[in-house]
């Protein structure tokens, strides 16, 4: 099954569905013109358009949608599902509605800010370990001058901490929120509080900010091009060998299932 999304008044943007779960077909500068497009037009509106959610999906966010319910939903009713992982990338092509080029957080955040900063747009990084956040907007700002970070806080996904958060971010004025609470919880988290979030779109990063911040290694340029960003990340962080069981997993269902879910 592919789903149309509406992009723009002049741009129609699909999707495919991979074990359930959406995966769109997207490029980066597609997903940039679409972030744009949300941002000026909850401007033009004074604020008053409801925040939109943007995700980046691999294998293991696959995976575990199968098992969390609420994960899914918060993944199949996003405005964005950007192809991160190179496994999900494979198995859109395997089912034969491939996506345009693999589209990573870490890369989308980067480009994202250098937008916001021709724009004039406010960036709110929220995450990661007490002071990584604010080393990450320092970052930001030498990739992208002029950009304006409206404020930066770790806090947490707990529950308990989303009045005072909100409330941050609503004092900031920002337009965008990045949350680096990892998969799944800062999706949940900003799913739960959608309909609150005083910005115009949020999005879940991951370890954007460590790797921004020196604090996690990415994989050399020729691995990232080849897909084997995993294998560079397990060969880093091997005790992460049992997570990464989710990639063959994720293979084997694909295979075996994946055209049927897919039409179902």
């Amino acid at each position: 099954m592919v789903k149309v999304l509406n992009a723009s008044p002049t741009e129609q943007l699909s999707s495919v569905y991979v074990l359930g779960v959406r995966v769109d077909r997207v490029t980066q500068q597609q997903v940039l013109d679409r972030l744009d497009s949300l941002i000026a037009g909850y401007r033009a509106s004074q604020q008053q358009t409801s925040c939109q959610q943007l995700i980046t999906i691999n294998p293991e966010f696959v995976m575990a949608a199968q098992r969390d319910p609420f994960f899914r939903q918060c993944i199949n009713e996003a405005a964005l599902v950007m192809p991160d992982g190179i496994g999900v990338v494979w198995a859109a092509r395997y089912l034969g509605k491939p996506t345009p080029e693999r589209v990573t957080g870490v890369d989308t955040l980067v480009d994202l800010a250098k937008r916001c900063a021709i724009k004039g747009y406010r960036l709110y990084l929220l995450g990661a370990a007490p002071g990584v956040a604010e080393a990450a907007g320092e970052r930001l700002q030498a990739l992208a001058p002029g950009l304006l970070i409206a404020g930066a806080y770790a806090g947490s996904p707990a529950p308990a901490e989303e009045d005072e958060i909100i409330e941050r971010v609503r004092e900031a004025q920002a337009d965008v929120l990045c949350v680096a609470y990892g998969a799944p919880a800062q999706d949940r988290w900003i799913k739960r509080n959608l309909a609150r979030l005083p910005v115009a779109v949020a999005m879940g990063v991951g370890g954007s900010f460590d790797f921004l911040t020196g604090r996690q290694q990415r994989a050399p340029r020729m691995m990232q091009k080849l897909g084997l960003e995993w294998l560079y990340r397990l060969y880093r962080e091997p005790w992460r060998w049992r997570r990464m069981l989710a990639l063959p997993k994720f293979a084997i269902q694909v295979v075996l299932k994946g055209r049927k879910a897919d039409d179902a």
